[in-house]
């Protein structure tokens, strides 16, 4: 409750009111203070956490605009309102300029201002969630890594990035194809002291054997055939900033012997050289396999894989972060509209159901080109059913006589929340703590989310 834990200091020359006051707000909840005059109220204030003050205008020794003069401007002062009974329009205009959130004419009867209280603190938790929001924004904004998702699993997943980015340490990415595996080396290099160095990343089930030791490690000229110049490995390019290896699964053995030499003495040797180069570069790879049982089966080495796993984060799959799909949508829409000069308009509420029914086997990969290829084929301004691919397709014929009216991305963002919500309370048999712990939301967020969508539990 926003009660709850709440101070509030009500300021005021006339002794009744103030018992008054006291009363009636302890009886909201609320821990209250008092104080006769402005004087005393800045004391209380410097030395006390006050969280509201409820303040007169007339008062001796100090007044309440004085008081409000003497206030700082700073974040996280208490939130000021103002209460006279000789009140003009030209003073509360006053009041408010000079920093006070809102203006209460004596006489006023209780409910007014408790009502005005529980708004004034309602505003600022908005403000507060607002700014939280906005610090996310620029984290994000920062790095230039599209990680998109609030849902527990992603919140979850960036704080183990922010603990470990600092860190040299290798990292072992698991998680299935698709489920954005490089971004999160992307975000961990970005966020560490290596992000004015490159990332240089290899995916090492593309290329051949052959080819791939001569790709890591380079080669001098004259090593081979074709060797008809000197190259630097990927391994040496990277050198201070952060290398790849994605899909480390499928790296053969006779390579791994070289990374694992690489890794335990951080020297290379290239093919056709006999003098080894000292390299500085974090190592960050990545599997959708199970590499203990590749261990097992004698296809990864053991002594590598207990040194690439030092630090292992798991990359949730769609379907175990679905709250975060409309979110991603509507990126994929704005991002492949931009990139084709399309205008898309608004989305048919089938689709949407259609995207929380399907499995997502392909995770955010499949997502984004079931959008790409949705945009390119939108007619009209509008995303329907007919512009998904085939196998998002349900299994019976849709009525598209009976289909529902288009929806601007707005409104199809909120039939999403509103359908998530519904579905998480149903799983927590309507127990809203819960539900908004489930959803990554604050209990106050998910109390006006079900009174705006009138949801019934």
């Amino acid at each position: 409750m926003i009660t709850r834990g709440k101070k509030i200091l009500v300021v005021d020359d006339e002794e009744n009111l103030r018992h008054m006051m006291q009363i009636i707000l302890s009886r909201e909840g609320y821990d209250v203070a008092v104080a006769e005059d402005g004087l005393r109220a800045l004391e209380r204030v410097q030395r006390e956490r006050i969280d509201l003050v409820l303040c007169d205008i007339r008062m001796p020794k100090m007044d309440g605009l004085a008081f409000l003069r003497e206030m700082p401007h700073e974040e996280g002062r208490p939130i000021i309102i103002m209460m006279s009974a000789y009140g003009t329009i030209e003073t509360a205009v006053s009041a408010m300029k000079m920093g006070a959130y809102d203006y209460i004419s004596k006489p006023f009867q209780p409910d007014e201002v408790i009502l005005t209280i529980k708004k004034a603190f309602e505003h600022q938790s908005l403000r507060e969630e607002n700014r939280e929001l906005k610090r996310r924004l620029s984290e994000n904004t920062a790095s230039s890594v599209e990680m998109i998702g609030e849902s527990p699993p992603m919140r979850r997943l960036r704080t183990l990035i922010r603990r470990v980015a600092k860190y040299d340490s290798t990292i072992l990415i698991t998680g299935e194809s698709g489920t954005g595996k490089e971004l999160v080396a992307k975000e961990i290099h970005a966020r560490g002291g290596r992000n004015v160095h490159p990332f240089v990343p290899i995916n090492c089930a593309a290329l051949p054997e052959n080819l791939l030791e001569s790709e890591l490690f380079g080669f001098r000229k004259g090593a081979f055939t074709d060797a008809k110049a000197d190259k630097k490995g990927l391994i040496e390019e990277a050198d201070g900033g952060t290398l790849f290896l994605d899909e480390i699964g499928d790296l053969p053995l006779s390579v791994q012997v070289k990374l694992l030499r690489f890794l335990q003495e951080g020297r290379i040797r290239k093919i056709g050289d006999v003098a080894e180069v000292d390299v500085d570069v974090r190592v960050i790879a990545a599997t959708n396999q199970d590499l203990e049982r590749a261990v097992a089966e004698k296809r990864f080495r053991k002594d590598l894989y207990f040194r690439l796993n030092v630090i292992q984060i798991h990359v949730p799959p769609l379907r175990e972060r679905l709250e975060d799909l409309p979110l991603l949508a509507e990126h994929f829409i704005k991002k492949y509209a931009t990139r084709h000069k399309k205008t898309i308009q608004g989305v048919d509420p089938a689709v949407f159901e259609i995207f929380m029914d399907y499995p997502w086997k392909g995770n955010i990969r499949e997502l984004e080109n079931a959008v790409e290829r949705a945009v390119l084929l939108a007619d009209g301004g509008v995303i329907r059913v007919s512009d998904l691919p085939e196998g998002l397709m349900r299994q019976r014929d849709r009525d598209e006589s009976g289909a529902e009216s288009p929806l601007t991305l707005k409104e199809a963002r909120r039939k999403m929340e509103k359908e998530m919500i519904q579905r998480v309370l149903r799983i927590t048999g309507g127990n809203k703590k819960e539900a908004a712990d489930a959803l990554g939301i604050t209990l106050r967020s998910l109390q006006y989310k079900v009174k705006e969508y009138r949801i019934n539990i």
